[in-house]
């Protein structure tokens, strides 16, 4: 691991000296990790999953340190393994790094599933489910970590969200009993908690839900972290077109301060293939959310914009279920996003994905197009734009698949061709033109590349980062055109 840090530090030090002295060259430079993690997929390394097995992660920095939380979904996972080599498996995974590159997998938090949130599963749901804990949630209030954490059964209503807390990050936790309970009839799904807190009044609000009824959100009392009002289930703030069939699950929620907004993440789709990211924003951490459009998300629509779905660029099998995030910031108030991805074209393998955050002029987040690196930021010139960069338009339909609680059917894990968004390749010439599979003019000035295409002028933000298919420092862009689509590009030559 010290060989690869050392690695990075030097390419990012390539990277800043070349385009100080001369045009910019993208640059040769191992990944820190590898994509295909099969090798070490046995239940006996899980001590290597740094960033693999990753399913519904909850990040934030405490102190130096960032602590991550996730779902126990693990590829290939062998129990009888377990048991037979008598190992230290658990509930709700944990990870830290100090650097947001590299994790170590740092055990789990629970060693059994908590009684009470088992039990009411069990009882209302014929003595299904109840097998794993689903998508936790961190949360510090004062001088205690609230660790949120949910039970059900699959396809069912009959869940529940859990509270526990403890003096460290790393537990030992202390379980506080259940937040919300819902059952078959109820309107509601109580899944994937996510807490934002108003800094004015000091008020916390949990939002949670999936496919069945929507997203909800209810009032908890800050001294408890239970919901202010006993057996309280909140109100309606985020559905879907075509309820019934189509997938809207765990939304995350945060404050952005400079913007004084409140911005309301959602995951969209099957988790396994056209898992993708929405977002919404409201001047109230209760709602209303309003999308890119206007649109109130309580309504039956398809909300935009969308940050995420499928993708491939060039070299690479490409990557699927791009959904359930957590957003948090570093030490210097930077904002990143961390989610699964599945790799393609099998898409079982859950590999940890985290995003460096921007913000639009207009004040929408937008996601880098590939993942962190580490690496440093530098002066970029105009001349530095000029040459090919593979581009891709981020958008996604409604997919055209028989579904179960939202979800696919076994076997159904595959994506289907249009469900795949390719890059294409253009050549940003040095007289401002633009060639190849788009056409246009260009534009660049302070940091913000103006791309006209189709008459159509998208703005777009342009940083360092690690070109992962390549292997190699390059410049990236991203961006939201007219329509709510995201924008990604990255310089190949």
């Amino acid at each position: 691991m010290k060989r690869i840090v050392q690695m990075m530090s030097v390419c990012s030090l390539f990277l800043f000296t070349s385009c100080s002295s001369k045009t910019f060259e993208p640059l040769t430079c191992s990944n820190p990790w590898k994509d295909d993690y099969r090798d070490i997929s046995s239940m006996k390394d899980y001590a290597k999953w740094g960033t693999y097995n990753v399913h519904d992660p909850s990040c934030k920095l405490f102190g130096d340190t960032y602590y991550m939380y996730s779902t126990d979904a693990i590829f290939g996972e062998n129990k009888k393994e377990i048991q037979e080599s008598n190992l230290p498996f658990g509930n709700i995974q944990v990870r830290k790094s100090k650097d947001l590159v590299h994790w170590e997998f740092a055990g789990w938090a629970f060693s059994e599933i908590p009684a009470e949130a088992k039990n009411w599963v069990l009882e209302n749901s014929g003595g299904r489910g109840a097998t794993n804990i689903w998508a936790p949630y961190i949360l510090r209030y004062n001088d205690k970590y609230r660790l949120y954490y949910c039970v059900s059964a699959f396809g069912k209503q009959t869940s529940c969200i859990g509270l526990a807390e403890s003096g460290s990050p790393e537990g030992p936790w202390t379980l506080k009993g259940c937040v919300v309970k819902t059952k078959t009839g109820d309107k509601m799904n109580a899944i994937d908690p996510s807490i934002v807190v108003n800094p004015e009044t000091g008020e916390h609000w949990m939002h949670y839900g999936s496919y069945f009824g929507g997203l909800y959100c209810v009032k908890l009392n800050p001294e408890t972290g239970l919901t202010m009002h006993e057996g309280d289930q909140g109100h309606l703030i985020a559905r879907r077109f075509n309820g019934k069939k189509n997938n809207i699950e765990a939304p995350e929620v945060i404050y952005n301060p400079e913007l004084k907004k409140y911005f309301l993440f959602v995951s969209y789709d099957p988790l396994m293939t056209t898992y993708n990211i929405r977002v919404g924003r409201s001047d109230k951490p209760e709602g209303p959310f309003l999308d890119f459009n206007g649109k109130d998300m309580r309504e039956e629509e398809d909300n935009l914009p969308i940050l995420t779905y499928p993708y491939q660029f060039k070299g690479h099998k490409g990557w699927a279920g791009t959904g359930h995030n957590s957003i948090f910031q570093d030490k210097s108030g930077a904002y990143y996003l961390a989610s699964q991805a599945r790799l393609s074209p099998e898409n079982h393998l859950m590999d940890l994905h985290v995003r460096r955050v921007f913000w639009t002029k207009d004040g929408w987040p937008v996601l880098s197009p590939e993942r962190y690196a580490g690496t440093g930021q530098i002066n970029i010139r105009k001349i530095d734009l000029a040459g090919e960069w593979e581009v891709i338009t981020i958008h996604g339909d409604v997919p055209l698949r028989n579904l179960e609680a939202g979800q696919i059917l076994w076997g159904e894990n595959h994506l289907k061709s249009e469900e795949v968004n390719r890059s294409v390749v253009v050549r940003l010439n040095k007289d401002c033109s633009i060639s190849g599979e788009m056409t246009g003019s260009w534009s660049y000035q302070n940091g913000i590349l103006k791309l006209k295409l189709h008459d159509k002028t998208t703005e777009v933000q342009v940083f360092a980062g690690q070109d992962w298919e390549n292997e190699k420092k390059t410049l990236l862009f991203t961006g939201l055109n007219d329509k709510g689509y995201s924008i990604w590009g990255k310089r190949i030559k």
